[in-house]
């Protein structure tokens, strides 16, 4: 039993080993696999210009009835660098529906990252504001969501995609007829 005099010391030590127990639990836990409260609900729609086509807007509608990739993206994100030629690469050897959704990025400064690096997107909306980030629940950049054939969100890989990631997780999603081997990269 513990008696008043020792409250002062029993205390703040009781207080050390919880935070310590949750700070403990907390690194753990993988960072690439925040959960999401948007997986199996719909996706939530947007209409936003193309980045590369004047004129010309995407919304999440135009690939009802499709199993597509949405991946969040932009020029000033270091960690897309590593998973880009990823993209390009499945781009290359799939026919799954990419869509890059660039994000609080300048256009010019898209175009050219694009440019130098390979366009896999097979449509490019611009979130110059970062509000559609927002509503899809976007931590960070980069993110990436596969939403199904009837528009609802399945998937969410947080951070950069990698050949494993897609490999492992990604493609058993999609019914693909013939292999792809990302994994040798």
């Amino acid at each position: 039993m513990i008696n008043k005099k020792s409250l002062p010391f029993v205390l703040p030590l009781a207080v050390f080993l919880v935070l310590a127990l949750f700070l403990g639990i907390g690194l753990s836990l993988n960072p690439e696999q925040l959960p999401s409260t948007f997986i199996d609900k719909p996706a939530p729609a947007f209409e936003l210009a193309e980045l590369k086509v004047e004129n010309t807007t995407f919304t999440p509608d135009q690939l009802k009835g499709q199993r597509w990739i949405l991946n969040v993206w932009a020029s000033w994100c270091v960690s897309c660098r590593y998973e880009h030629p990823i993209f390009n690469q499945l781009a290359q050897q799939t026919s799954i529906p990419l869509v890059g959704l660039n994000y609080k990025d300048e256009a010019s400064d898209a175009v050219a990252w694009l440019a130098q690096r390979g366009d896999p997107y097979t449509h490019i909306p611009t979130d110059i504001k970062g509000d559609v980030g927002i509503e899809w629940g976007v931590y960070g950049v980069p993110e990436t969501f596969i939403i199904d054939e009837f528009g609802t969100i399945i998937y969410k890989h947080t951070g950069p995609v990698t050949a494993e990631v897609i490999e492992k997780d990604i493609l058993p999603l999609f019914d693909l007829s013939g292999s792809s081997d990302l994994s040798a990269r």
